[in-house]
């Protein structure tokens, strides 16, 4: 019996990257997520990073589909705008350019009467 180095990994240099939230895209998201949270609206989330989408989701309790969904596809940049927010059956609420303006719809479920 003849002791056999361990056999190394395929390198695949050419490995498809990753999308993802940058840090300003994150502090918009988690600052409306920090304000939903206040009002008792939502309560948890969930992040998925794929080759051509970042996910953000949010849910109103752990164990279920998630409430809505906030997507990043930067190849839809030069078309309808690479973010877009999904409703619970998933419907597009709002697409566009920019993820400030996009999140507004979410924005309005804040604003409520007061009893």
């Amino acid at each position: 019996m003849s002791i056999q180095p361990p056999t190394p990994f395929p390198s695949n240099s050419a490995a498809a990257p990753q999308i993802a939230f940058d840090r300003a895209e994150l502090r918009v998201i988690m600052g409306l997520y920090g304000r939903m949270v206040g009002a008792g609206e939502w309560r948890d989330y969930g992040m998925s990073f794929l080759r051509d989408v970042a996910v953000f989701s949010v849910f109103r309790r752990a164990a279920e589909n998630p409430l809505y969904r906030i997507e990043k596809r930067p190849k839809l940049r030069n078309l309808q705008g690479m973010y877009a927010v999904f409703g619970p059956e998933g419907q597009v609420l709002r697409r566009g350019h920019e993820l400030s303006m996009v999140l507004r719809v979410l924005e309005k479920k804040l604003i409520r009467p007061i009893d």
